[in-house]
This record gives C-alpha cells, structure tokens and sequence, in this order.
C-alpha cells in the first residue's frame, strides 16, 4: 500500500452552538460535544483509510473549559498513528467567540478507529507518511499512550483481582459515603 501522509486527511469541521445543544445551566452538552468529535474522527479516518471506519475507543475526554450557545466549535481532526487496520484520531476543539473574536481551547480527545471491508471485518489501512517532525512526536505520543493504557489495564485487572474489601475498608473513612447497615 501507498503511504498517505498525516496532511492529506485532516478534516476540520466547524459549527455554530445552539440553544438546542445547552444543558439547564446554559453550557453545550458534553453529549453533542462527542458526537461531533466522533464524526470529526469518521471523516479524518474514512480519508486515510478510504474505506468505512468503526470507533473502537476513546481516550482523554477532559472538558477543560465550557462552551457557550453562540460560539463556533472547530474540530481538528489528524491521524496520528496506524496499525494494521486502526488508527488514532487526535481532535483538537477549538470554541470561538464571534464577537469578540477570542478562542479557546476546550478539549483534545483520541479516537481510535478501525477500518472495516464490505464483510465488516477489519482490513488494512495505508502507513502513515510522516513528514515533519511533529507528525513523528504525534505517532511516538499514540505509542507511550497505548503502552500505558495497556499497563493501567493490566494493573487494575490485577488490584481488581486483589482487593479484599474487608483489608481495604479504612480506605472509605475520608470517603463521602455510608456503609449501610447489614
């Protein structure tokens, strides 16, 4: 296969926040936030792979500041990792307020997205031509962060698999809860 380069399937989409999109305390619904960034990651990793995609993860969704009815959310979507058949979309949102003109960055999110043949069984992607050296560090990024989910996975099977609740219980007495009466 021909590599494609990091370039030739960033997809940005950009759209107006409505009043329809808030939450009772006037903010934009996390909800309506993912489902245009999981929409933002279809597109970037349709492109690449040219082909239909499936979302398989979603890694790092930290809201780190509240978008407003009436600014616009531009979604930045690259690939910055192949396998086989999956790719990581790293998106990165951007909210703008039109009338001042100032933005700000609310979240960035990876996505991990798997190509699929006309059987729906997962098929081969194109590698990744990376042409700077920001499309190396994105690729050596998307690596320690699946080496590291893949740890954490690994650990918290294990301290799951550990726990004694009676040897853990002095844990839940700073805790807000209450152990109910048995």
């Amino acid at each position: 296969m021909t590599p494609k380069s990091v370039a030739s399937s960033q997809t940005t989409i950009t759209e107006l926040m409505i009043p329809s999109y808030a939450n009772f305390g006037g903010k934009i619904h996390g909800g309506i936030l993912l489902s245009l960034m999981d929409k933002v990651a279809y597109a970037c990793a349709s492109k690449h792979a040219g082909t239909y995609v499936v979302t398989v993860s979603v890694d790092g969704v930290n809201f780190l500041q509240a978008i407003e009815v009436g600014e616009l959310v531009s979604l930045h979507a690259s690939v910055n990792y192949v396998g086989r058949s999956s790719m990581v979309i790293g998106i990165r949102v951007i909210a703008e307020n039109v009338r001042s003109g100032t933005q700000k960055h609310t979240n960035t999110s990876y996505f991990t997205m798997v190509a699929k043949d006309d059987d729906g069984k997962p098929t081969a992607v194109p590698p990744l031509l990376l042409d700077s050296k920001e499309d190396i560090r994105r690729f050596l990024e998307a690596i320690k962060r699946r080496e590291l989910k893949n740890l954490y996975a690994d650990e918290f099977d294990n301290e799951k698999t550990r726990l004694s609740v009676e040897e853990n219980l002095h844990l839940l007495e700073k805790e807000r809860c209450v152990i109910a009466q048995r």
